[in-house]
């Protein structure tokens, strides 16, 4: 029984690390590359953000713009519990941060990659380097590995755990196994509004804004950070996940609107002022700030409302006012493009669901081959999802491809 696994990520190592070694079974990893585990070793900044303390499923499954019918399924076969019992069995504990995601005690994502590889030698798996796949050739009950310049892999089951394609083009030996692609297009990216005056503001954090899409009831909120080139942080990113096949349509030109108070409406808003000019009348707006903004925000949002430095609370006047109400919680950039960070590069789209069976992971067409991971068209929001994902559907595959 010969088991080849393509691609050496985190749904990979996961299914490796899953089949115990047996006499008689031969487990390979085949990697394009020269290195394993490149994503874990440098997600959530190098520490690894290995999964979201989400443990009601239901909930969870929210959390991913794409793939809910098979996270449905193979999310309650291998939960996010499931994920920390594994890792803290084999040593490994894991922490929570206050906004749920997952990290090891350590806050290092080689002692994930160290634990995960432990057991991938444990189970005796050969791995292959630089092995990139022309084509998989279905004969009789096997299947033949064709590669560009090695010696073609004789299998029994394969398991394709290669991560997303940022091209269709790049899925074209999948499709030649009969299976459906759904066109690959970025998730998970920053907004560009280049030349634009807040860019001055870049290292500014907002802990707590919330960020739309002009036009959509697409909306997140959370921390939004100004960059050089535009807006970044966790709630920019969501949005990107869930407006992902929009923007892409729209060639990356789109308008946003951000409420940097976090969900403060305009009455709200409209009684703070009313109070500010009756207890802090005689203080300057500008050094007296009751929204708790980072300083330098507070002052571009005065300077692009007209309100000079001299101006106290008591003398604001109601045009300015207005201005000012509505760049706090109705600020409007165009953004033009996108920044993808390369070693985080999430794919929206990817193999059909409808072709897999979310119960083994096995393909639908074409039996003996299985998908776990990215390769798939699911994809989570920031914050553990995905390797959540690649965990659940690694674990499936491994259990059934020894059956």
């Amino acid at each position: 029984m010969h088991i080849a696994i393509i691609g050496a990520g985190a749904a990979g190592c996961f299914a490796a690390a899953n089949i115990p070694y047996k006499e008689g079974q031969q487990v390979t990893i085949l990697e394009k590359t020269g290195k394993v585990l490149q994503k874990v070793k440098v997600s959530g900044g190098g520490r690894c953000n290995v999964t979201h303390a989400c443990f009601d499923i239901p909930e969870l499954v929210t959390r991913y713009p794409r793939g809910k019918q098979l996270l449905r399924k193979s999310l309650y076969r291998f939960s996010p519990q499931d994920t920390v019992s594994w890792f803290e069995q084999r040593g490994v504990k894991l922490k929570t941060e206050d906004d749920g995601r997952m990290f090891p005690m350590t806050d290092s994502s080689q002692t994930i990659i160290d634990c995960l590889w432990n057991e991938v030698m444990r189970n005796k798996v050969e791995i292959l380097y630089h092995r990139s796949v022309e084509r998989i050739e279905k004969v009789a009950d096997k299947f033949v590995i064709h590669f560009a310049d090695a010696p073609s892999v004789l299998a029994d089951r394969v398991l394709i755990t290669c991560g997303g394609f940022p091209k269709k083009e790049q899925y074209k030996w999948i499709e030649q196994l009969g299976h459906t692609i759904q066109p690959p297009v970025p998730s998970l990216f920053t907004f560009n509004i280049a030349k634009h005056p807040i860019t001055e503001l870049m290292g500014v954090v907002v802990n707590n804004a919330t960020i739309k899409i002009s036009g959509t009831k697409i909306a997140e909120q959370g921390p939004v950070l100004i960059t050089h080139w535009g807006l970044s942080g966790p709630a920019v990113l969501r949005t990107s996940a869930w407006a992902a096949r929009e923007l892409q349509q729209r060639n990356y030109e789109f308008q946003v609107q951000l409420n940097w108070l976090g969900d403060v409406k305009e009455d709200e808003l409209r009684e703070s002022f009313s109070q500010l000019r009756k207890e802090q009348g005689k203080q300057l707006i500008q050094t007296k700030n009751p929204f708790s903004l980072p300083r330098r925000l507070w002052e571009y949002l005065l300077q692009q409302s007209g309100i000079a430095h001299e101006v106290k609370w008591g003398e604001l006047q109601a045009a300015a006012q207005n201005k000012l109400i509505e760049r706090l919680i109705r600020d409007s950039y165009n953004v033009k493009g996108k920044t993808i960070f390369k070693e985080e590069f999430v794919t929206c789209g990817g193999v059909t669901l409808s072709e897999i069976d979310p119960q083994t992971m096995e393909s639908r067409k074409v039996p003996g081959l299985y998908f776990a991971g990215e390769i798939l068209d699911v994809d989570g929001i920031t914050g553990g999802y995905n390797f959540q994902n690649a965990w659940s559907s690694g674990w499936i595959a491994a259990q059934n491809m020894v059956l």
